[in-house]
């Protein structure tokens, strides 16, 4: 990195940009909100995450959403090292 150029990490980011985690859709038969909480596990820091939670609720979309084998988001994450902390607000924001 050049030495004029100042290393941005862990920057929060704006509503706009969270929204666009419900844009992706599926290329295979992974159910529409399935993907779009994967998509967003996967790029969001964990603070983002919980502000997006609500957005994709708030869409309309599931978070009891399943794929053909009757897995969870929370299941697909689960053997994942970092995923504890995603699985508990998803947890908590179900209820």
């Amino acid at each position: 990195m050049r030495k004029d150029k100042k290393q941005v990490i862990g920057e929060e980011i704006g509503d706009e940009s969270i929204k666009l985690f419900l844009l992706p859709e599926p290329a295979d038969d992974t159910p529409p909100a399935l993907h779009k909480l994967i998509k967003a596990y996967r790029g969001l820091r964990i603070d983002d995450f919980e502000r997006f939670l609500h957005v994709f609720i708030e869409a309309g979309y599931d978070l009891n959403a399943r794929d053909a084998q009757g897995r969870s988001f929370t299941d697909l994450i689960a053997d994942q090292r970092q995923a504890a902390p995603y699985i508990e607000l998803v947890e908590a924001v179900r209820g």
